[in-house]
């Protein structure tokens, strides 16, 4: 999106700090409480424009649907429900879900692979670990405590 003239910032745990920075973002804490909240809205003059929520906890999806302006962007377990306040509708705030962000994998897949290997789409940086596959438990204990973004799990010894 930066390279549309959009200001992107990413609001995650302090532990992904470094990370956010390294990658060029603005870093934003994310609280879970009302400051966090007005934090957002007064960055942004009143809400962002947009929010993505990728993790998939019903919490963190409010929190981002309370952040945004009109159009919010999230994902949950399936058989998750969302309350939101119907004013936010009525007035036109969306919210919308999207598998894969609207991936086509006929197409889109190919091009991606593309992007990646003209090194314009960066993913090497997401891996925070590489473990074995008799280690899956670990890397499971890492994801709960929120001490990595991407694991890959070899599942040989070479």
């Amino acid at each position: 999106m930066r390279e549309y003239g959009h200001r992107v910032r990413l609001a995650t745990d302090a532990n992904f700090k470094d990370f956010v920075l390294t990658a060029g973002l603005e870093f934003i804490p994310s609280g879970g409480d009302q400051k966090f909240l007005l934090v957002i809205k007064e960055m942004t003059g009143g809400g962002a424009d947009y929010c993505f929520e990728c993790v998939g906890l019903i919490s963190l999806v409010q929190e981002a649907y309370a952040c945004c302006r009109k159009l919010f962007l999230g994902m949950d377990k399936p058989g998750s429900q969302v309350t939101v306040p119907s004013l936010d509708i009525i007035c036109g705030k969306t919210l919308t879900g999207s598998l894969f962000g609207g991936l086509k994998p006929k197409s889109d897949i190919a091009v991606l692979i593309n992007r990646y290997k003209d090194k314009e789409l960066q993913l090497d940086e997401f891996v925070t670990h590489e473990i074995r596959f008799e280690e899956i438990n670990k890397a499971f204990d890492l994801l709960i405590e929120g001490k990595c973004l991407r694991c890959v799990i070899y599942m040989t010894n070479e």
